[in-house]
């Protein structure tokens, strides 16, 4: 290996196989059998339960870890799965220190919750691993869908329509379904193609037709979208990124994080994806993190991230910010950047510091860089949609948007966070109206 950590510029191969192949397993490792059940001791089996109320999807949080207790690991999944089809990627992804887990009657009491987001994966991956679809379809309704995004919100309305009989084709604008899952997620938390597997394992419900490169305002358009079907679901996502608006950043070494992690899920070896020595993160959310603690991983030897606003202002949760700094990430807050500096490529970038409000203070400081990623917000990236309210969908009540017989959900619609568990319980829940309104 020529390349080590300490080698400048942007360089692939910083560390060798087992290296990267450590840095990379999975975050947290399933629980095996006995581990399962002393973790599933622990839950109070509370009849007012916090933890479902803190479940944007509603779990029945405490009825599938009682199931898990009494050995019934496959009736837990059916549980959790007839709430959140898409359970066993968000028990890897969801944010649960800040959702069910923070609401757990044993966080208040001991400071320690049930580990419900392990739990709730052992009882996916234990039903997933059978080969066997729970649910099955009704009797055809004669009405057909088009759902467009094959990410976690069309693929759970996608479902949810299906399961009621309805013809589905979901369309997606990428050679392969799974959105932000497959594409948007950090690699260490989703380790051995979970995310496609888990599309294949949903898609068994039948009479779901996936059609790819198809993208709405290009192969698509909404208004023969809404000849070809009874109804339709946009669950498009937010394709474009937000520029940092400075000069200089077309220099080379400047990157959108969302495609470096992007390309990192996808890359077949870790030790051909190139990574900077010194490298700046700008942003403050969770695809920030995701980037700078796979950019460590990758072997970079200084990774800052820096964020506008105070710690306590991050979209990242405590957790994740916690996990960069485990890792080696340094984090400054209150700075912006306004300038970078370089000749034809980035080798500076230069913040200054501002309070929670943005007002500037006049400071100044530079970090080095040869590898910048911007992790700035993302929008929407296409025309030919119903009325947005700022910069997304509008919608009203479950996802119903200005134009009739269009719904949406997920990031690209008004409401929730922008969490992949949020995005699957709309998508469902606007299946639901949409199969209420056809048979209306």
């Amino acid at each position: 290996m020529s390349d080590t950590a300490l080698t400048p510029g942007i360089r692939a191969g910083r560390l060798d196989p087992a290296e990267l192949a450590d840095n990379f397993a999975d975050l947290h490792p399933a629980l095996d059998d006995h581990e399962a059940l002393v973790a599933a001791d622990r839950c109070y089996f509370c009849h007012d339960a916090p933890c479902i109320t803190a479940c944007p999807t509603e779990i029945d949080i405490p009825l599938f870890i009682r199931q898990i207790a009494t050995g019934t690991p496959e009736a837990a999944a059916r549980t959790i799965l007839d709430q959140n089809i898409l359970g066993g990627m968000c028990a890897r992804v969801c944010p649960t220190e800040t959702l069910c887990e923070q609401a757990c009657v044993r966080e208040a009491a001991e400071g320690k919750p049930v580990l419900i987001g392990r739990l709730q994966r052992y009882a996916t991956d234990t039903l997933m691993a059978q080969g066997t679809h729970p649910f099955v379809r009704a009797a055809p309704t004669g009405k057909s869908v088009g759902v467009v995004g094959a990410g976690p919100a069309g693929l759970a309305c996608a479902h949810r329509l299906a399961m009621h009989g309805h013809d589905v084709t979901l369309y997606d604008s990428r050679d392969k379904p799974g959105g932000l899952n497959e594409f948007g997620i950090a690699a260490y938390k989703s380790t051995e193609d979970f995310a496609a597997r888990e599309v294949d394992w949903l898609l068994q419900i039948g009479d779901i037709t996936l059609q790819t490169g198809k993208r709405l305002g290009r192969e698509l358009l909404l208004s023969d979208l809404r000849d070809a079907h009874d109804a339709v679901f946009l669950g498009i996502g937010l394709g474009g990124v937000n520029a940092l608006g400075l000069e200089g950043e077309d220099r080379v070494g400047m990157r959108d994080a969302v495609d470096f992690i992007a390309e990192l899920r996808q890359v077949s070896d870790l030790a051909t994806l190139p990574i900077g020595r010194d490298v700046v993160v700008i942003g403050g959310g969770m695809t920030a993190v995701d980037a700078a603690v796979q950019a460590r991983l990758l072997g970079a030897l200084n990774v800052t991230l820096v964020y506008r606003r105070g710690r306590e202002r991050m979209n990242a949760s405590r957790f994740e910010q916690d996990l960069a700094a485990s890792k080696g990430v340094r984090i400054i807050t209150n700075a912006s950047p306004i300038a970078v500096h370089g000749n034809g490529a980035v080798r500076e970038v230069e913040f200054e510091y501002t309070d929670d409000a943005l007002t500037a203070t006049g400071q100044t400081f530079r970090l080095a860089a040869d590898q910048v990623f911007k992790a700035i917000g993302q929008s929407l990236a296409c025309g030919d949609l119903p009325d947005l309210e700022g910069r997304k969908i509008a919608v009203t009540g479950a996802g119903r948007t200005s134009v009739p017989g269009v719904w949406a959900g997920g990031d690209c619609a008004t409401g929730g966070d922008d969490l992949t568990v949020t995005a699957v319980a709309e998508g469902r829940d606007a299946a639901m109206d949409i199969h209420a309104t056809l048979l209306g």
